[in-house]
């Protein structure tokens, strides 16, 4: 009896792993079957970046994306629900309109910066003026009464309007290096007479307003054909607007040339006071160990140049997807998967900071979390952070993933924790195993990151696709993993650029007040 009891027990145990196997393989099939015969990410493409639109921090349109996350989720039987981390200060974006009308009529292409100060709807009319060439600051304070009552342009000419590759594809060699050359040279004079000045970049828009200036004009180059960079105005009551390379060097020349170029602008915009901001989380609950959770983060805030499409659209589609995917083949995961959708990373992690600061428990049951933010490309690295023994772990549940995705990865293990570059940092910092799902750059520094070109048509479907089918699969793999992982930290190596001793990230507290004026 005692033989037959033991005999059949060790049949249990043979076909409980058979059929856990079959389990997994059957789970990663249908993941992949899902993902591909009814994939949902062109038309959250559409409906995030056609329809919401740009996801500044404080907008109307953040907390439209943050209701139309909620409701997709629960069109697919997912909780989920706005959770308020701080307040910041709200805005709503107008129509821009900016025009020369002297020495001759044309429209230029061009957008206020974020929270400007509006116009009236028939906007501001004034000449424009450049920073001069000085000699130190005491000059500059003298020949800043000149600016009142005119645009200031603040940015250096560009000496060309083609990116690097395309002189490199029809220069001669010797004519490249004199175009290297000449804007090094003029580069390095630009800086030199902002020191000289004594201003930034940074803080000079708001020293020209004080002086009197009516608005200022930049034009903010990210080295790519039309692509300029939209931040924010820091300015408090003249508006600030950015205008294209090609528009922006237009002015400069004819006011250089003495014919006095005049612009007219109007950029309507809205203050609304301090609002409320907020992260979206959706959670599908763990039945077997629901203390323990899987992350799926991706930033859900953008810069509004464009309409945020690959920073970080692309991440937030990759995530609702997997979820999406996951609720249906695996819908009683073992640990609580929890998808964060971050706001106001763009500001330094603030959503993702909050999150970890009011979530204790959540960041010590941490079995790992998954974050993409750099770009519609396929994911082509993955770094251990740090964590001594990621490899064991991370790199056995990407042996699940199909080949024709993990062909196209590198893995670094451990790896370093790096800095604060994305929503993964903040769990890092506190210890919680965050990775980062790095992609393929499909020109994204220069063409669509923080930029006015960041759209829908831009994404690269396939390799999306391909990264909602990792994320599913190693959520999966991370949540039927019998074991908990680990922790233990590596020691860190010398930091090659300083020569010293690298150091992991302390915890920082969000900026849950910020945007104010």
């Amino acid at each position: 009896m005692k033989k037959q009891l033991l005999s059949a027990l060790f049949v249990l145990f043979i076909c409980g792993t058979f059929l856990s196997a079959q389990s997994t393989e059957e789970i990663v099939a249908a993941i992949q079957k899902e993902a591909n015969e009814n994939s949902q990410l062109e038309q959250l493409a559409h409906e995030l970046m056609d329809v919401v639109g740009p996801r500044l921090v404080g907008t109307p349109q953040m907390k439209a994306a943050n209701d139309w996350a909620v409701e997709t989720y629960k069109k697919w039987g997912i909780e989920a629900k706005n959770e308020e981390w701080g307040k910041w200060r709200g805005w709503q974006r107008g129509i821009t309109h900016i025009d020369m009308i002297e020495p001759r009529v044309v429209t230029l292409s061009g957008m206020q910066l974020a929270w400007s100060p509006g116009t009236s709807p028939k906007g501001i009319t004034a000449n424009l003026i450049a920073l001069p060439t000085v000699s130190d600051s005491l000059a500059f304070v003298k020949w800043l009464p000149n600016v009142k009552g005119k645009f200031v342009m603040v940015s250096m000419e560009q000496p060309t309007g083609r990116p690097d590759y395309n002189w490199e594809e029809f220069a001669t060699e010797e004519s490249f290096e004199k175009m290297k050359k000449d804007i090094q040279v003029k580069e390095d004079a630009w800086r030199q007479n902002f020191r000289n000045m004594g201003y930034t970049s940074r803080n000079i828009n708001e020293a020209l307003e004080k002086a009197g200036a009516i608005g200022i004009v930049q034009s903010r180059w990210s080295n790519g054909f039309g692509a300029n960079k939209i931040f924010s105005a820091g300015t408090k009551k003249i508006p600030a607007v950015d205008i294209s390379l090609e528009d922006y060097g237009m002015l400069y020349r004819l006011l250089e040339h003495g014919k006095n170029p005049k612009i007219k602008v109007v950029a309507e915009s809205k203050e609304l006071g301090t609002v409320s901001t907020f992260n979206t989380i959706a959670t599908i609950p763990g039945k077997e160990l629901p203390n323990e959770y899987i992350i799926l983060s991706a930033h859900f805030d953008s810069w509004d140049g464009a309409t945020g499409a690959t920073d970080n659209g692309t991440g937030t589609i990759t995530m609702l997807e997997a979820a999406r995917i996951l609720k249906k083949v695996y819908p009683n995961p073992k640990r609580t998967i929890i998808v964060g959708h971050w706001g106001s990373e763009e500001q330094g992690l603030n959503g993702s900071r909050a999150f970890v600061e009011d979530h204790p428990d959540i960041v010590e049951g941490l079995q790992a979390l998954f974050n993409q933010d750099n770009g519609t490309g396929r994911v082509v690295n993955i770094s251990g952070q740090g964590f001594l023994h990621a490899y064991d772990y991370v790199g056995k549940w990407l042996e699940a993933v199909p080949k024709d995705i993990t062909q196209h990865i590198e893995t670094n293990f451990p790896g370093n924790p790096g800095g604060g570059g994305s929503d993964y940092a903040s769990f890092v910092a506190a210890g919680a195993p965050g990775f980062s799902l790095s992609s393929l750059s499909w020109s994204y520094w220069n063409y669509t990151w923080h930029t006015n070109l960041d759209t829908y048509d831009k994404i690269v479907f396939d390799d999306v696709r391909n990264n909602a089918i990792l994320t599913a699969i190693l959520a999966y793999m991370a949540s039927e993993d019998p074991n908990k992982t680990s922790r233990e930290k590596a020691v860190l190596g010398i930091n090659p650029r300083t020569g010293e001793q690298r150091t992991w990230p302390e915890p920082r507290s969000p900026e849950r007040n910020g945007g104010q004026n």
